[in-house]
């Protein structure tokens, strides 16, 4: 596969770099891309091929797989002037591991099809930890012989599950960040609550986590990120803030019930707004402890 295959990896952040990675190390021939000169040289430095422009890099791409932020720069990447789709080669795969607007990727594939490539969307859930250890959950959209063109380079990166129809994978991890969400900030305030009676926190999780209340919150993000304080988790607030709203907008489309999640929202709008730009999604636990009204009296 590493000498049938050219990979193009947009998108060298957080979980691009480690992602990427491990597709060098497993002998594929990557070649990578980023706006920031810096991700650029650690791809480099690390054996992959680094361009600073997409369209020197795009042609002889077999696949390209994405890492960005959002279904506006997807769009941008693929359809501005001089955008992707004017350069990919007949047939190329596009693989949309970004975490995109699911009705949006939809349409997108569409139009790719149109242009003469091929697109599914790839999400996934795990993050930098699962990144680097090639644990990932990834969440696959698309047409079943696209998905199993695209398995044998995706399977360097974690366990993949063909979900449906383009857009489905993208339904899936908002809707999965959307349930994380929700229960990292029950969970910090029911820790609080714990804590402010005289529970020792480690007791609290350690009993949690062979009881009913146990999820990835109490097993991973508060021993891990939030008792240490490191709060690191590699995801930003800002970026658990927009999945939310894209499972919140699906539910609306849909006309099915999301009270909760939208309260799930706002209480994470106002913690966003204190937080500011570049914090870590765990810090809404450090936040909480300091705002003992919580958002409903502010």
């Amino acid at each position: 596969m590493s000498e049938r295959l050219t990979i193009g990896f947009i998108g060298l952040g957080n979980m691009g770099t480690p992602m990427s990675r491990r597709l060098l190390d497993a002998g594929i021939g990557v070649r990578g891309f980023d706006l920031d000169a810096a991700a650029r040289e650690r791809f480099a430095q690390h054996g992959g091929t680094a361009f600073d422009d997409l369209s020197e890099m795009v042609p002889g791409c077999a696949q390209l797989i994405l890492m960005l932020p959002n279904s506006d720069i997807v769009g941008a990447v693929l359809e501005g002037d001089g955008g992707v789709l004017e350069r990919i080669d007949p047939g190329t795969l596009i693989v949309d591991m970004s975490s995109s607007e699911p009705l949006r990727t939809r349409a997108l594939a569409e139009r790719v099809a149109a242009r003469g490539g091929r697109l599914i969307d790839a999400p996934v859930s795990g993050g930098v930890g699962g990144a680097n250890a090639g644990t990932l959950s990834i969440m696959v959209g698309g047409n079943a012989a696209d998905v199993a063109s695209a398995e044998p380079v995706l399977a360097h990166l974690g366990r993949v599950s063909h979900v449906g129809a383009a857009g489905a994978g993208h339904a899936l991890k908002a809707i999965n960040n959307l349930m994380s969400a929700t229960h990292l900030w029950v969970t910090s305030e029911a820790m609080q609550t714990g804590i402010a009676f005289g529970l020792a926190p480690e007791t609290m999780l350690e009993v949690v986590n062979r009881s009913s209340g146990r999820s990835g919150s109490t097993e991973h993000k508060w021993p891990k990120f939030i008792l240490g304080e490191s709060y690191d988790s590699g995801f930003s607030l800002a970026l658990m803030l927009k999945d939310m709203r894209i499972a919140t907008g699906l539910a609306e489309h849909l006309g099915v019930p999301h009270a909760l999640s939208d309260a799930a929202v706002r209480h994470w709008q106002i913690a966003d707004a204190d937080l500011g730009r570049g914090a870590d999604h765990t810090e809404v636990a450090r936040w909480l402890a300091q705002h003992t009204e919580g958002p409903e009296g502010r």
